[in-house]
């Protein structure tokens, strides 16, 4: 038998969601066993801060500007390359149970293979995945878990917040005790809800399995994206009333305003709800509005949804253990990109790059058996990018060329982690968009190409040690311009030229 890999995320989770990483409110104490029985990645970041792109480069070890789904919508295309695909070649059985996202999800007439496949009922191959079972945010549409729900809990399917209306805008309506927008009293039990169906069926999976199997699970949590609509019988875990307001909220909203009008201008424009240039944030809705205690109720769903994937991550390690295959499994516990939650008085997600959406947590629990020595620790800079080669050398394979990530490091000072590239390309709304950022030597740098809003010459520059509130753009402060011109140098001889733009075939 070779090593295991059981690779487990969750949807739009920051990086401090785990107790591990600072968490104080979520109670998360089977994936703060595996941090304290490997590593923890101090500074990992996503290469986009939206789902699409992102999980796409889960799947292929490569850049945005490689794989070219530079935005939601954006199919990836089921020959491209995939690191599932290289474990299968190998004798890996493969699987992926919960969010994929490598297709759109509005898809009515079944135009890509996701939603045409869970349709039928089946979960044939596909970009190298030997088995599928998929999930989105709630019971609409045709992905196995809402085929399930509907064949068995039909009245479970309209229990979740209705994401979009009939004319297939966001919904900005506000719920919950405070009226915060997303946030939804759902009725449903909590074993009809998609993260107790992402762990039962994983759990089948690899029940299925023979003990002699050598096996790649991606386990993926829909969880915590929003919409805020954990079941109400969990809600008791945690009263939004007796939450302090995150660090990166700045109540005063003078202040507040004062800082937000320190970065580049669509900042205040969507504050004031003049643009909208994100992902999935009602059109109608402006930041602004938003109060402290909806921050706290958002906040409060958000502990309550993570403290749900981990029990649900402690029933899966349950049979693994109980298969006798604990000693041979190396674990990953990450997510696809953060959330704002709050702050600059920010939810949702978008053209910002900042800690919220860019930190992401990366936990690696190497396999007991390996002889792996880690660090508690590494604080050099990683990317999802470099996952996919860390499985490929986990299964003794060389890593493709096509792959440009580097193996997840062990301990800090290795010379191959020095710097982690985000990308963001969007065009919505008759807004274009385009940023490009690199965090390095404990510096973040973001330039802004020529869009609708920006003209090439903003930017936002962050001395993280110094302010890891991000709270002080310096990009135009002439005490650092040397720095900045240094690490401006960096990033463009560092990010991989774009070798394709696909069209947008989708709104999400």
């Amino acid at each position: 038998m070779g090593r295991k890999i059981l690779y487990i995320t969750s949807d739009q989770q920051r990086y401090e969601a785990f107790g591990c990483n600072g968490g104080s409110i979520a109670r998360t104490p089977v994936v703060d066993a595996l941090a304290a029985a490997g590593t923890t990645y101090r500074r990992c970041h996503p290469q986009s801060v939206v789902c699409m792109p992102s999980r796409a480069t889960m799947l292929t070890g490569q850049h945005v500007s490689t794989h070219g789904v530079w935005m939601n919508g954006v199919q990836l295309p089921v020959d491209a390359p995939s690191v599932a695909a290289v474990l299968r070649d190998a004798g890996y059985k493969t699987a992926l149970i919960g969010k994929s996202h490598f297709d759109p999800f509005v898809d009515p007439f079944f135009a890509f293979p996701e939603n045409s496949l869970a349709s039928r009922g089946q979960h044939d191959v596909l970009r190298g995945f030997d088995h599928l079972e998929l999930a989105a945010h709630s019971g609409a549409g045709w992905l196995h878990y809402a085929s399930w729900l509907r064949d068995n809990h039909p009245e479970g399917v309209g229990m979740f917040y209705p994401v979009l209306d009939a004319g297939m805008n966001v919904n900005g309506l506000g719920g919950g005790d405070t009226g915060a927008p997303q946030v939804h009293v759902n009725q449903m039990p909590t074993d009809w809800y998609h993260t107790d169906w992402v762990a039962q069926r994983s759990i089948e999976w690899l029940r299925s399995l023979p003990d002699d199997e050598d096996w790649f699970l991606w386990v993926s949590f829909p969880d915590p994206h929003h919409p805020w609509d954990p079941p109400a019988s969990e809600t008791h875990r945690v009263d939004w009333r007796d939450l302090d307001l995150p660090a990166g909220y700045i109540e005063d909203a003078a202040v507040r305003e004062s800082v937000i009008d320190g970065k580049p201008r669509h900042w205040r424009r969507w504050y004031d709800g003049t643009l909208v240039a994100n992902f999935e944030a009602p059109t109608t809705w402006a930041p602004a509005s938003l109060t402290a205690q909806q921050v706290r109720e958002v906040n409060a769903m958000v502990h309550i949804e993570n403290e749900l994937i981990d029990e649900a991550i402690g029933a899966i390690m349950a049979t693994v253990i109980g298969k006798g295959w604990d000693a041979d499994t190396d674990v990953f516990v990450s997510a696809d990109h953060g959330e704002l939650q709050g702050d600059f008085g920010l939810l949702f997600k978008g053209p910002y790059h900042v800690d919220g959406l860019l930190r992401v947590p990366m936990i690696w629990r190497p396999a007991p058996s390996s002889g792996v020595q880690v660090s508690r620790e590494v604080t050099d800079p990683v990317g999802l990018v470099d996952l996919a080669p860390t499985f490929c050398s986990i299964a003794g394979i060389a890593v493709p060329e096509w792959m440009e990530g580097a193996p997840l490091p062990a301990t800090d000072g290795g010379g191959a982690h020095q710097r982690v590239l985000t990308e963001w390309d969007s065009s919505l709304f008759g807004v274009e968009m385009a940023l490009r950022s690199m965090y390095r030597d404990g510096w973040l740098v973001t330039a802004y190409l020529p869009g609708t809003v920006h003209d090439g010459t903003e930017g936002e520059l962050y001395n993280n040690i110094d302010d890891p509130l991000q709270r002080v753009n310096l990009f135009d402060d002439p005490a650092v311009a040397s720095v900045k011109e240094d690490l401006l140098d960096d990033m463009r001889a560092s990010f991989p030229v774009m070798v394709s733009r696909r069209s947008v075939q989708a709104p999400v």
